[in-house]
């Protein structure tokens, strides 16, 4: 597989304080997606910040093993920025001075995740419904913490746009970095992201803009950072099954032998992670949509879904291979 060098490249695209960013194109971090085996696989085509998925506050203080293991990474993969979120300021600072102890490059505050369980509760996005604990959040991680704290947000709620008010705020209690996501938490799949949000930002604040939504091919980053002067992409359902995108190809430029290739090398790394029987389970839904493209028969899909070792696995990748309609 050939790779971007990121070494080569002459000069940071931006700064998360002085963290120098290579690269303009990043993974967003998403719930079962974003793991150490696929979120490594991008990095290595070219993702220049390796987000963690999620991690709730409480549980990386009481050491919950599932939790905790969300932020395990390797050092090939920096920057590495670990997201935590919960909607309590005392959880959250404590679960940063923790687990910076890991030596993440930074830790990002999720202040964008939908999910109406979690943004009901005060957290994700529901935390932006109370600029003044962002304020005293922000205020406390950047006073506390020897690493820059950064925060990834949305437009806010449909009765509470204030993506102005929380990106001051973030930037003015000692923020690093802002990432936001062009749509409310109600805005779903069949609303367009609204990149002119992200420009308004971009424009308000003099720390990094990240922008993201809506970005479905390699064209549309340029796009987007065209239109709204944002300092790099972030890149979450396009990328899934699709981490060439972030090498500047996209899925259909992308020959089966080449994907097979990247299945097997993520299949592998699953079940060095996870261990045989766990790896093989996640990997399943990633196979779907590594395979969503391509002309293949429903039962190969089918019995591609069932396989139970890597053996297996791989002999029927291979029969598709040869049986592939082109």
């Amino acid at each position: 597989m050939q790779y971007m060098n990121i070494s080569q490249t002459p000069s940071p695209t931006f700064y998360v304080d002085k963290i120098p960013v290579y690269g303009d194109a990043i993974l967003a971090p998403m719930m079962g997606f974003s793991d150490l085996p696929y979120r490594s696989l991008c990095r290595e085509m070219g993702s220049a910040i390796s987000y963690t998925e999620f991690a709730r506050a409480e549980g990386l203080i009481y050491n919950m093993r599932r939790v905790s293991e969300k932020l395990i990474y390797r050092e090939d993969e920096r920057p590495v920025a670990f997201q935590i979120y919960t909607h309590d300021i005392d959880y959250m600072v404590n679960a940063a001075l923790r687990i910076q102890d890991l030596r993440p490059d930074f830790i990002d505050i999720n202040m964008g995740c939908p999910t109406k369980a979690i943004a009901n509760s005060g957290a994700g996005v529901g935390m932006m419904r109370t600029p003044l604990k962002v304020a005293r959040l922000f205020k406390r991680l950047s006073r506390e913490l020897e690493i820059p704290v950064t925060a990834k947000i949305r437009m806010g709620w449909d009765d509470c746009v204030n993506y102005k008010l929380i990106a001051r705020i973030v930037e003015e209690n000692g923020g690093a970095l802002i990432a936001i996501h062009g749509r409310t938490r109600e805005g779903g799949r069949e609303r367009a992201a609204n990149w002119d949000v992200i420009g308004e930002v971009k424009q308000l604040v003099k720390i990094p803009v990240i922008g993201n939504g809506d970005v479905k091919c390699v064209a549309d980053i340029e796009k987007m950072k065209t239109h709204t002067n944002c300092d790099g992409v972030m890149i979450g359902r396009a990328a899934i099954g699709n981490p060439w995108i972030f090498s500047g190809k996209d899925r259909d430029e992308v020959n089966f032998e080449e994907v097979q290739k990247v299945m097997s090398e993520h299949l592998d790394r699953n079940l060095l992670f996870y261990g045989e029987e766990l790896g093989i389970n996640l990997f399943r839904k990633h196979v779907v949509q590594y395979l969503a493209p391509l002309h293949t028969t429903r039962r190969y899909r089918r019995e591609l879904l069932t396989r139970e070792n890597r053996e297996e696995f791989l002999e029927l990748l291979a029969q598709v291979n040869e049986n592939l309609v082109r």
